[in-house]
Parts: C-alpha cells; sequence; structure tokens
C-alpha cells in the first residue's frame, strides 16, 4: 500500500469516489473532530481518541466507525466487521446517490456523542499461553520437592524463560547439562535471565 501523507492525496489517488469522498469528508469537517491520516486513510479523532475513517475500494467507498457497535443504527446501515474488530462498523456506499447528507451527519454525530459519554470498547488483554513444561524438567520437579515448590513459586514468564531453555536444546546431553545449571537458580528463585537484566 502506498503511503500517504494528505486527505487530498488520497481522494486524488482514489479518483473514481473523488466527489464522494469530498462530500463525505465536508460532512466530517462541519464537526469539531480532527483531521489527520493514519493508516494511509483519513481518519478523524476526538480528544486523541479515532472516531471514524474514510476508505475507498475499486467498487465502494465507506465510513468506518471505530466504536460503530454502539451506533443505533436506526436505518440498518452499518456492516459488521472482522470478528477480531468487535467495536468496528461500516456503513458502505457504491454510488455518490447512496449518500443522504442528514442520515450520514446524525450517525457522525451519535458516533462523537458516544466517545464523550466513554462508550468504546476496551482492548482485552490476551493471556498468555499456557506454560508447557518440557519432559526433562517435569521428571526433575517431580522427584524434588523443594525444586517443584521453588519453579512454582516463579513469576509465569520466568517459569516461561526455563522451559524455553531446556525445550529448545536440541541433543539430550545439552538439556541434562542446562538442566543441572538451572536448578541452582531455580531454588534460588532467580531468573534465567536475571544477570542480564540488572545491569
Amino acid at each position: 500500500m502506498k503511503k500517504i501523507y494528505s486527505v487530498e492525496e488520497y481522494i486524488e489517488n482514489n479518483a473514481h469516489f473523488e466527489e464522494a469522498l469530498t462530500i463525505l469528508r465536508d460532512l466530517v469537517n462541519n464537526t469539531n473532530l480532527d483531521e489527520n491520516i493514519k493508516w494511509s486513510a483519513p481518519t478523524y479523532s476526538l480528544n486523541g481518541k479515532n472516531i471514524l475513517s474514510l476508505g475507498a475500494f475499486k467498487k465502494h467507498f465507506c465510513i468506518w466507525f471505530f466504536n460503530g457497535v454502539f451506533l443505533k443504527d436506526d436505518q440498518n446501515l452499518l456492516e459488521k466487521a472482522q470478528e477480531k474488530t468487535k467495536g468496528l462498523r461500516q456503513m458502505r456506499f457504491t454510488s455518490i446517490d447512496e449518500i443522504d447528507k442528514n442520515i450520514v451527519l446524525a450517525y457522525i454525530k451519535e458516533a462523537i456523542e458516544n466517545q464523550r459519554l466513554g462508550k468504546e470498547i476496551k482492548p482485552v488483554k490476551t493471556t498468555k499461553k499456557d506454560i508447557v513444561i518440557p519432559i526433562e524438567l517435569k521428571q526433575e520437579l517431580n522427584a524434588n520437592t523443594a525444586l517443584n515448590d521453588a519453579f512454582k513459586t516463579l513469576t509465569p514468564s520466568k517459569q516461561r524463560e526455563y522451559c524455553q531453555h531446556i525445550e529448545t536444546a536440541k541433543r539430550e546431553a545439552t538439556k541434562r547439562s542446562r538442566l543441572e545449571k538451572i536448578k541452582p537458580m531455580i531454588l534460588r528463585g532467580a531468573g534465567l535471565h536475571d544477570k542480564y537484566k540488572n545491569c
């Protein structure tokens, strides 16, 4: 995708929808939203929070509402985006004749008001994968209660570092050697890379 540096350039590059994009841009610019280019597309924000974006494709153009999930959509004009983008909704057009300025402006104003009210999808922290303990380490932990107890008190990131350290060794002898080296460190409650982190 070519990098775009201005809204004018974006509209120029999508000349097949130039007039339609200009109409939408003018509607948005009649509000108090800030206009920027983000992700190489015209994007409009309020106090640093993205409200909407304009988009043009081969056969259609659209308005993306970042938190469109909260819009009432009385006119049934919004389409859901991909599953992973829970809040995003698209108002899609195939021709300039489909733009009803009053309706579009009403959606834009509602989106702005929703943002003022704090209605937004908060990013969900993804949980890290379960820690997979290599068989060699697991056997050692099962055989040594003190080591097992010490390992359990380590943070998940430290546990993961030790597991990966054993797992990434290709030869069995290397795994055994690494295991012997890390046992005293685990018993001390130290992380594999602690000495580098404190430099």
